[in-house]
C-alpha cells in the first residue's frame, strides 16, 4: 500500500502519484517485490519542512533532497554486501518505510542538472526507497552498488543515467 501525503500544493500540479508509483514500481519489481504486497508513505513537502525534519532526526537543520526512514534495518554488514529481503508480515505486506522529498530542492537539482524534473522526481524516489530496502552510501563499496541500482532501475524507466552530468545546450548550436 502506497500513502502519499501532499504538504505542498506544488506537488499535485507536478503529477506526483503517477511519479512515485512509476518509480515505487520499477524498484519493487526490480527486486522481485509486489507494489501491492508493500507498504510505505511518501511525504511531499516544502523545503522549509524537510529542514526541520533533517534536523529532528539526523541534526542537520538544512533542506535536503530526500529523507528516508526505514521500517526496519536491512542493511549489509559488510560494504558492498546485499541487505536483507524484507520479509511479510502475518498481513502478507512487507513494510518498508516513510520517505519525505523536498519540492523547492528538487526543482533546484533538476533545473541546475539540466534534467526534467519529472525524471529527477523518479530518481530521488528509487533512491529513497533503496534506502527504505537497506542500500546505503555511506561506505564505498555500498555506494558503489547503490548507484549502480540507480541506473539499471533508471534505466528501465527510459532515464539516462543521473550521474552523468549535462552541461546543457551547446552554445554552438
Amino acid at each position: 500500500m502506497l500513502d502519499i501525503e501532499c504538504e505542498d500544493a506544488r506537488w499535485q500540479a507536478a503529477d506526483l502519484d503517477r511519479l512515485v508509483a512509476e518509480a515505487a514500481g520499477a524498484v519493487l519489481a526490480h527486486f522481485g517485490l509486489n507494489l501491492d504486497e508493500c507498504e510505505f508513505a511518501v511525504l511531499a513537502c516544502s523545503d522549509a519542512r524537510i529542514a526541520e525534519l533533517n534536523a529532528e532526526f539526523r541534526d542537520k537543520p538544512k533542506p535536503t533532497n530526500v529523507l528516508s526512514w526505514p521500517a526496519e534495518e536491512l542493511s549489509a554488514a559488510e560494504d558492498g554486501g546485499s541487505p536483507q529481503k524484507p520479509e511479510p508480515d502475518f498481513t502478507g505486506e512487507c513494510a518498508l518505510g516513510d520517505i519525505a522529498i523536498a519540492y523547492e530542492t528538487c526543482a533546484r537539482e533538476a533545473e541546475e542538472a539540466h534534467k526534467s524534473f519529472a525524471d529527477h522526481v523518479r530518481h530521488l524516489v528509487v533512491h529513497g526507497i533503496l534506502h527504505l530496502l537497506g542500500y546505503d552510501h555511506i561506505r564505498d563499496k555500498d555506494a558503489t552498488l547503490m548507484e549502480s541500482l540507480e541506473v539499471e532501475i533508471l534505466g528501465k524507466l527510459g532515464i539516462k543515467d543521473p550521474y552523468i552530468l549535462d552541461e546543457g545546450p551547446d552554445p554552438g548550436s
